[in-house]
C-alpha cells in the first residue's frame, strides 16, 4: 500500500515526478482538517424544520443563524441534549448533539406555548 505523509493509503498516488517525498498535507486555516471542523460546528434544519419556517413565515439570516448556533454551543458546553432557543419571539428546539434545529414556531400570547422533552432553554 502507498504511503503519503505517514498514512497509508488505497491507491497510488498520481504525480508528475512519481516522487512522493515533496507531498504535504496543507496547514493552515484552509486546510481540510479546518473547513471540516468549521462544517461539522454548524447547525443544520431538519426538513421538519425548514416546512415549518415556511409554513409559518419564519425568516432568518445568516446573523440570526449564527446567534442560534451560538446559543447551540453555550448548550453543548453544559451537556444540554435538547434545548429550547429563544430568539426573536421565536422558539426553536434543537437536538443538540447532532446540532440539528428540529422544529420552529412563533411565540405569541394567543397559543400555549407548552414545551416537553427538553433539558435546557438558552435565550439568543
Amino acid at each position: 500500500m502507498a504511503e503519503i505523509n505517514g498514512i497509508s493509503v488505497p491507491f497510488i498516488p498520481i504525480t508528475q515526478s512519481g516522487d512522493l517525498s515533496n507531498t504535504k498535507v496543507q496547514s493552515g486555516d484552509d486546510s481540510f482538517s479546518s473547513i471540516f471542523q468549521q462544517e461539522l460546528g454548524k447547525i443544520k434544519f431538519s426538513s421538519h424544520a425548514l416546512k415549518r419556517l415556511e409554513n409559518r413565515n419564519i425568516q432568518l439570516n445568516d446573523n440570526d443563524i449564527n446567534k442560534i448556533q451560538d446559543a447551540v454551543s453555550k448548550a453543548e458546553q453544559k451537556g444540554s441534549k435538547d434545548s429550547l432557543v429563544m430568539f426573536n419571539n421565536n422558539a426553536f428546539i434543537v437536538n443538540v448533539p447532532n446540532r440539528t434545529v428540529v422544529t420552529a414556531m412563533p411565540v405569541d400570547e394567543n397559543n400555549e406555548n407548552v414545551f416537553t422533552n427538553i433539558d435546557s432553554v438558552v435565550f439568543a
